[in-house]
């Protein structure tokens, strides 16, 4: 079985690599490291882009995938939640570990018909994700203006490792004060690297992608 890695934004791809070595180690022992296959595209190509589709997105994201898919992989991880919706405009194939049924599996085992969402502040408010709950008689509720300001604002500094510690923990105290009340869903990747750890409450799609590669391929 092979798994292969669509390269994307510098730090989500190294934690993605980080966290699939993690779980396979866990699974295989000893110095196990995950045997994959990246294909590390120029992401200054794509992000501008980002975050809304546009044929233009199509067409480089399309061509990409193409040759990912020409070593033949079983699974296809994308470290980019977002770039999901353009993923579902050109490519049906199977092989892409798609975060959205996994987490509405993960979300049906806590029983729960509600959650609320952190991502990007453009997936928070955007048709998307919440289209794809609301079909799915999942309501989201979203943490308040401010909130969501701030979520996007340490986002983007994550993305960029300029994050300080008074973003980081003021994030972490939003998700933590959440997930008292609801089932939290991380929907952004840079989100997903500095989540608090330990809180059954939080469903974070870069884990279940993750963890369905290892769990599915190996």
């Amino acid at each position: 079985m092979k798994l292969a890695l669509y390269g994307l934004g510098s730090r989500a791809t190294a934690y993605y690599l980080q966290e699939l070595n993690k779980q396979y180690n866990l699974k295989k022992g000893g110095y196990s490291t995950c045997p994959l296959w990246l294909y590390n595209t120029n992401f200054n190509n794509i992000n501008p882009l980002l975050p809304n589709t546009s044929k233009a997105l199509d067409a480089i994201v399309k061509k990409d995938l193409q040759a990912i898919k020409g070593v033949q992989p079983h699974k296809i991880i994308v470290p980019n939640i977002t770039l999901h919706e353009t993923i579902d405009r050109i490519d049906t194939h199977d092989a892409i570990v798609h975060p959205l049924p996994l987490t509405l599996e993960k979300i049906k085992q806590h029983q729960v018909s509600k959650i609320l969402l952190v991502g990007s502040l453009h997936s928070m408010q955007a048709a998307y994700l919440n289209s794809f709950f609301k079909e799915n008689s999942i309501a989201v509720v979203l943490p308040t203006d401010e909130e969501m300001e701030l979520i996007d604002t340490a986002r983007k500094a994550i993305y960029s490792y300029t994050e300080t510690k008074k973003q980081v923990k003021a994030y972490q105290k939003i998700l933590k004060n959440y997930a008292a009340k609801h089932i939290v869903v991380i929907a952004c990747t840079e989100l997903s690297i500095l989540k608090p750890q330990g809180n059954r409450a939080i469903v974070d799609m870069a884990d279940l992608q993750i963890q369905n590669a290892v769990q599915t391929v190996f």
